[in-house]
């Protein structure tokens, strides 16, 4: 579903993404961890097609993101760790927005609306002004809108982040879920607890070089992902 080849994007002098290759299969949740710093929202930007890279390629269920971005863009949802939305308009508007551009019949884009609001608890706020909604608000409404048209291929940078425990316990159905029915996602996250339990497969990132990737269970072993991830990151510091 996500075939990131020898990606490298440089900001200058600084290399954020040095050389990077993962292949993420359908149906899998991907954990992205490393420091801040280390290139993993670069990475997922890449990807998005918000950055471009200096060399490489990025394929979206076999579509080149430089090649054909829009196609890609039809195929994928992204969330930032801080949700950047139409401030002006109701939830309910900003979600029939992005029905809109994704083409979501009414009744479908009802259906979907009405379940995941209700799972999230967000029903009761959609005919408020997003401007009036708090950060976990915003997430929650960045969690519906990026559902609305069944992506092939999700990605999330520090999703649980702002959320209540009720809301992170829901996006990690939700997240299951979409996976379970033949999607793909990648996200990034510090929670590694949740990583661990939650993740079918994991790839540590320091410097922007990739350090480990794999299945949870080869990547941690006997140990604990938070302990390999601490024994791996600080190696020849």
């Amino acid at each position: 579903m996500l075939e990131i080849k020898n990606l490298t994007k440089t900001f200058g002098d600084k290399k954020a993404v040095d050389d990077l290759t993962l292949s993420i299969n359908s149906g899998e949740i991907y954990a992205f961890i490393g420091h801040n710093g280390a290139g993993k929202t670069t990475t997922i930007k890449c990807v998005a097609g918000i950055l471009g890279f200096d060399s490489g390629e990025i394929l979206v269920d076999g579509v080149s993101v430089k090649q054909n971005p829009l196609e890609c863009k039809k195929k994928l949802a992204y969330i930032p760790d801080n949700p950047d939305l139409y401030d002006f308009m109701s939830g309910i508007k900003y979600l029939n927005f992005v029905a809109d551009i994704f083409s979501i019949p009414k009744k479908e884009r009802e259906e979907r609306i009405a379940k995941y609001a209700d799972m999230l608890s967000l029903t009761s706020d959609l005919a408020q002004p997003v401007a009036s909604y708090s950060h976990g608000m915003k997430q929650k409404l960045a969690i519906i809108s990026a559902l609305i048209h069944t992506p092939k291929l999700m990605l999330l940078d520090e999703p649980f982040v702002g959320l209540d425990p009720q809301a992170a316990h829901t996006l990690k159905q939700l997240m299951r879920e979409l996976c379970d029915a033949g999607s793909a996602i990648f996200f990034s996250t510090h929670v590694l607890e949740v990583a661990e339990k939650l993740c079918d497969k994991v790839a540590i990132i320091r410097g922007g070089k990739l350090v480990v990737s794999g299945s949870m269970d080869e990547v941690k072993g006997d140990e604990s992902l938070e302990d390999v991830f601490l024994e791996l990151v600080n190696e020849d510091v």
